[in-house]
Order: C-alpha cells, then sequence, then structure tokens
C-alpha cells in the first residue's frame, strides 16, 4: 500500500488490545505506521490481535505486555520497541485503570495504582520516548484525557484526578519541546463503546431490569446532546489528523470529541 501519511512512522499505543486503544493503533497502521500494541492481556490474546492488524494494514504491528504500574517494564517495553522497529515516533497515552467508588472507600493501593498507570505511565512513556523523537527532529505524543479533565463527578476520584493531571502535562510537554519538531496535545473523548463502558451499561441493565439498548440511551442522552456514542473510529481520525503534517502547528491543545457535552 502506498501514499499512506505515516509510512516509516512507529507508534506505539498503551492500552491498545481493543477498545479505543485499538481502534486508535488501528487507524495509524492504516496510514502506515508501524505499530506496539500495550495491553494485560491472556496469553496469547495481544499477539493474536496484533497479528490480525498487521494482517489487515500490511504493516508491522507487536505486541508488549509491559504491566504500566512498574516503571522498570515500560523502560523495558520501550527500548525492545525501538530495538524492533527504530525509535517512538508517535506515543499515543491511553491506558488506564478506574474504581467506581466514593472516595472514603479508597483503598491506598487502589490510589496508587491509578495514580500509576493513568498518570506516572505517561510520564515514564514520554521522557523515554523524547530523545529519539527530538534525535529525528519530528514527533507526536498525544495523552488520552476526558470529558472528565474539565469537569468532576461522584464516585471516581482516581480517574476526575488523573485526566486532569495529564491536561498539565500535556502543556508542559509542549512548551518544553515547541522548538523540536515535536508535537504534544491531549484528546477528551466522551462516552466511547469501549469494552469497560459496555459492561457497565449491561450491568445497569441487569439492575433496571431493562433492555441494553434501553440503559444505553438512558446513559449517553444526559451526556451528549448527540445522544449517541462518539465513535471509536471519530477518535482515530482525530488522532491521525494530529500526527499527520496538517497537525504540525497544533501543540499544547486539549481536543474535545464529546458529542457536545462541554456545550450543556
Amino acid at each position: 500500500m502506498t501514499g499512506r501519511i505515516l509510512e516509516g512512522r512507529h507508534a506505539l499505543v498503551t492500552g491498545s488490545v481493543a477498545g479505543l486503544g485499538y481502534a486508535m493503533a488501528r487507524g495509524l497502521a492504516l496510514q502506515g505506521a508501524s505499530v506496539t500494541l500495550n495491553g494485560l492481556a491472556a496469553p496469547g490474546v495481544g499477539e493474536a490481535v496484533a497479528a490480525a492488524l498487521a494482517e489487515e494494514a500490511s504493516v508491522e504491528v507487536a505486541f508488549d505486555g509491559a504491566d504500566l504500574a512498574k516503571a522498570e517494564q515500560i523502560e523495558a517495553m520501550m527500548t525492545a520497541a525501538a530495538g524492533r522497529a527504530g525509535p517512538v515516533d508517535i506515543l499515543v497515552n491511553n491506558a488506564v485503570i478506574r474504581h467506581f467508588q466514593p472516595i472514603e472507600s479508597f483503598t491506598a493501593a487502589q490510589w496508587d495504582a491509578s495514580l500509576a498507570v493513568n498518570l506516572s505511565a505517561a510520564f515514564h512513556a514520554a521522557r523515554l520516548a523524547l530523545p529519539g523523537m527530538k534525535a529525528k527532529g519530528w514527533g507526536r505524543i498525544v495523552n488520552l484525557s476526558s470529558i472528565y479533565g474539565a469537569r468532576g463527578a461522584e464516585n471516581r476520584i482516581d480517574y476526575v484526578t488523573t485526566k486532569t493531571a495529564l491536561l498539565g502535562m500535556t502543556r508542559a510537554i509542549a512548551i518544553e519541546t515547541a522548538q523540536t519538531g515535536i508535537t504534544c496535545n491531549a484528546l477528551c473523548p466522551g462516552t466511547v463503546p469501549s469494552p469497560a463502558i459496555l459492561e457497565r451499561i449491561a450491568g445497569i441493565a441487569r439492575e433496571q431490569g431493562v433492555s441494553e439498548d434501553k440503559a444505553a440511551q438512558d446513559y449517553i442522552a444526559p451526556r451528549h446532546p448527540t445522544e449517541r456514542f462518539v465513535a471509536l473510529d471519530s477518535v482515530a481520525a482525530l488522532l491521525v489528523f494530529l500526527c499527520s503534517p496538517a497537525g504540525q502547528d497544533m501543540t499544547g491543545t486539549t481536543l474535545p470529541i464529546d458529542g457536545g457535552w462541554q456545550a450543556r
């Protein structure tokens, strides 16, 4: 396949075995980037996902099951990725964990895990990718924040806190790299049909004794004026735009893609 705008680039997307992370990795691969997938998966699952994407997109795709709660595993992942496909040109920090419970119910271990995966992992991956990007004079770092980077919500203190902090990290990286050919931006999706969200909606449907379609509609309507999910492919397309030549002058930005949620 020729004429793809990301030919010769190497992308690493965390939390990308399924859902939004996979959709973004696929979007990059279809534009010619080689891809390193990452996520926690059952034995063989990540490798199978990588093989299927490689076949579809005709690019090199590998899977790395690094536990992002551990800095040493992030370091090993970045080293292995660079050895396999060259330094990472495009870094997408998407991995996330969350706990739905009141603040006083959080344990220290839960809080520390959320900070490690949602925030510290993004920092470690960025600091390790930057030397290679600077050497090339080109790089794209995209941090996945959320609508909850701009508003509060009950029973999700870890998610709101870390997604808000990622916006500050984005601005800091953007300013520090402004004259290097590297950009850093944050995407802030609304509700997407990820496995975690669909599982949550299924649980609501069981609790309320309604269909999953009805539970989904009731879940989305108060949030999105569009009254539909934000499409995974729409987020992927926005990511590809940021990585394209047209995105070269966008850095330090916070880009909502939320079905009008922030306009309410």
